[in-house]
């Protein structure tokens, strides 16, 4: 595996812009990080070095990993950085850290696609065994905040007719469908947060959706990343479907600033729909990768529409977010896929 490169300076320094009042409660602390390795932990580890050099925090990130050597020879800078540890284990059966933790950010998750289709069972057990596992934890070490990244999925299936999906919605995964695995995982994985939840263990609660940036696999089934690869390989763009589904896509400093913003100042047991609320059908999503990157790229839809029939729909509202913590897109999406181009092209 080829290490990654260091993320760009400029979102270092936007996420860093919008977190700095928060960092002070970090000072001389440590947070316990599970899922160090992903998409998601890979920002969130990196950012928290920045910021723990730049303001002098001298504080520390223990990273749960199954394989700390393969964590190390994907991303050397952030393995040999002097406030990071390495914890190896299993999620759903790790021996604990010695020490107290102030903070836990619970982020490890299997990729749902790939893992669903094999072990619906396995995938559901990492879930909620999991998360069961990391809350004994934030008990016996004393945190005073966790942050659990949940999922859209939590929702079921969103309705044509629901532009965005807000966080009252009263819709179900389907519990007769193995594919709705990961969803029901979340679920229960929040109710655990609430049974755990008290005034010495604030658990917050993300609902994160979709989103674009460095570390998200350009191969895997991630529709923008996809694209992005398509382009950067010089392949025409394909897409499997008819391209009208409705999707949103929030860049990966934006997603940084805001689970940051979750984990030290949303209220307890408040679900936030992390994500962004500028839907694009995958046909525009296609056009806009090839015009912003490469504009003589050809696009392939494999199928074409059926008249009449319903928009599938996977859009967040994120106006509870806004409300309660003044969170908004700063990227767009444009910049979004040229960020994420250039970090690949490097």
């Amino acid at each position: 595996m080829p290490a990654a490169r260091p993320l760009a300076e400029r979102d270092m320094s936007l996420i860093l812009e919008h977190t700095a009042s928060f960092w002070e409660e970090a000072r001389g602390q440590r947070i316990f990080l599970t899922g160090g390795t992903g998409f998601f932990g890979c920002w969130l580890v990196e950012s928290f070095c920045h910021c723990n050099r730049e303001l002098g925090l001298n504080a520390r990130i223990v990273v749960l990993s199954r394989n700390p050597a393969a964590f190390a020879e994907k991303c050397p800078h952030l393995a040999s950085d002097t406030a990071v540890f390495l914890h190896t284990g299993d999620v759903r059966t790790f021996d604990f850290p010695r020490g107290e933790f102030a903070f836990i950010v619970h982020a490890a998750t299997e990729t749902y696609s790939r893992t669903t289709a094999q072990s619906p069972p396995d995938l559901f057990s990492t879930i909620v065994d999991g998360t069961e596992r990391v809350l004994e934890f934030a008990v016996a070490c004393g945190a005073r905040k966790l942050l659990f990244t949940s999922s859209g999925a939590v929702y079921g299936r969103q309705p044509s007719m629901v532009a965005h999906l807000p966080e009252n919605f009263a819709g179900l995964p389907d519990p007769a469908d193995p594919a709705t695995a990961y969803g029901r995982g979340k679920r229960e994985a929040e109710l655990l947060c609430a049974r755990h939840s008290s005034a010495n263990l604030e658990c917050k609660i993300a609902r994160c959706w979709a989103f674009c940036g460095p570390h998200l696999p350009l191969d895997q089934h991630f529709a923008i990343a996809n694209f992005i690869g398509d382009v950067l390989a010089g392949r025409p763009i394909h897409i499997r479907g008819d391209g009208t589904p409705k999707r949103s896509y929030l860049y990966a400093a934006d997603l940084t600033i805001w689970l940051w913003t979750l984990l030290f100042r949303a209220p307890a047991l408040t679900p936030l729909n992390v994500g962004s609320s500028h839907d694009v059908s995958i046909l525009e999503l296609a056009r806009i990768v090839a015009a912003t990157l490469r504009p003589e790229t050809e696009i392939r839809v494999a199928q074409e529409p059926v008249p009449g029939a319903p928009v599938p729909r996977y859009v967040p509202s994120v106006e509870r977010a806004k409300e309660i913590l003044g969170l908004r897109e700063t990227i767009g999406l444009e910049e979004a896929i040229r960020r994420t181009a250039a970090w690949y092209r490097r």
